[in-house]
Order: C-alpha cells, then structure tokens, then sequence
C-alpha cells in the first residue's frame, strides 16, 4: 500500500507542482478474522450511504450490493467461524460484483 501511496503522491505532486496532501492520514490496515468480524464489517460498509443520508435504509441505495440488483460472490472460504455461530452468506458479501441476469444498470 505504501508503494502504491507513495508513488502516486510523489508523481501527482510533480506533475501538478503542488504541495497538497494527496491520501488523508491514518490508513489502517484490518486483516478479517473470522465470519463474524467479516459480517460486521459488511454491514458497516452496506450502512455508509444511509450515515450519508443517501437513503433511509441500504436496500435502496442503487450503488450497493445490499440490494439484489448485483450477484455477488460467495464468502470467502477459510475464515474461522464465529462463536456467535453466524454463518455469511452470498447476499451479504461484497466481493465481486456480476450483472445480474435481467438487471436494468
């Protein structure tokens, strides 16, 4: 991520002759432990427009995979399940997004 950062940072400063931040500070990076750290943080991300006031509830907002106008890919296989004994599922997962068949966007 470093790299990625800093080489982007370093050339659009030069192209731009400009002194500006480019990134915000304080990336951190989280590794997913197990099914219910990775379902929270689905749900955290499917809850950011709704914070935004974008929509009243994450079905509705036309961009996210919380609504059904996207396939999505299973769960990432190998996470250590939770103790809660919550289990992902396929609507729930953000990981790769598909046209679903008949879709209108």
């Amino acid at each position: 991520m470093q790299l990625l950062k800093g080489g982007f940072s370093h050339r659009a400063k030069t192209e731009l002759h400009s002194n500006m931040e480019v990134w915000q500070r304080g990336f951190a990076d989280h590794r997913i432990r197990d099914v219910a750290d990775y379902t929270n943080h689905v749900e955290y991300i499917h809850s950011n427009p709704v914070r935004k006031h974008l929509c009243a509830a994450p079905q509705e907002y036309s961009y996210s995979s919380a609504n059904n106008k996207f396939l999505l890919d299973a769960a990432p296989q190998g996470l250590k399940p939770s103790s809660k004994g919550v289990i992902g599922t396929a609507e729930a997962v953000p990981l790769q997004i598909k046209k679903a068949a008949g879709g209108n966007n």
